[in-house]
């Protein structure tokens, strides 16, 4: 088994923890043996988060989708950000918001559940008001907590961990973006996201009638 960033080997972590028992989980409750919560800081593409909320949804797999407000690279207020929540929610995910410190506005839009952009350590397990900070406890342990920035597993990626049944529970930070776009490197994956996103843009000045000979 190989352990690229790619949704081929997505798909064999998604069957590994259900070789090892596990139970797919959005949050809300506080964790128990069993449990997988796995999340979605959607930091770069709607896109990317679309194509992977789909083969999860093909797969049974109910996850959390976390989206900015104050993202550069996505508008949620557009057109494409309106379809995508709704399109996320059809599929039966989670929607939270990802969030720059300290601003938290919840609205309509969001479950009461919140991830950091970029935490910082010192601050990033403050409990919310009224909302699930997925950094804080009962979330959250360095033990029962893997991530994928950067493209790098800190700890290894868990796909035995997971067939084995090794955690008592787990969270799991997967970013779209690294999984969907093709690339063996952080620096290669983005740039084969920009390069995707070239060609959107192309498609999207001439549905606006603008000539692009």
């Amino acid at each position: 088994m190989s352990c690229g960033f790619d949704l081929d080997h997505y798909r064999e972590l998604l069957a590994a923890a259900r070789a090892g028992g596990y139970r797919f989980r959005t949050f809300g409750e506080a964790p128990t043996r069993g449990d997988l919560f796995l999340r979605h800081d959607v930091d770069l593409s709607l896109d990317a988060a679309l194509t992977m909320a789909g083969l999860e949804a093909e797969l049974g797999v109910t996850t959390t989708y976390l989206l900015m407000t104050e993202s550069v690279f996505y508008n949620l207020a557009s057109s494409e950000g309106v379809a995508a929540i709704e399109r996320l929610r059809e599929l039966g995910h989670a929607v939270g918001l990802h969030a720059v410190y300290p601003n938290v506005e919840l609205d309509e839009r969001f479950d009461r559940v919140v991830s950091w952009h970029n935490p910082d350590p010192a601050t990033m397990s403050e409990p919310l008001d009224g909302a699930i900070n997925v950094y804080a406890e009962p979330y959250f342990s360095p033990q029962t907590y893997r991530s994928d920035s950067n493209q790098r597993w800190r700890a290894g990626c868990p796909h035995e961990e997971l067939r084995a049944g090794a955690f008592p529970w787990l969270q799991v930070l997967v970013h779209p973006e690294i999984w969907v776009y093709p690339g063996t490197t952080m620096g290669q994956t983005m740039r084969a996201m920009v390069a995707a996103e070239s060609e959107r843009r192309l498609e999207q000045l001439a549905a606006d009638g603008i000539h692009l000979e």
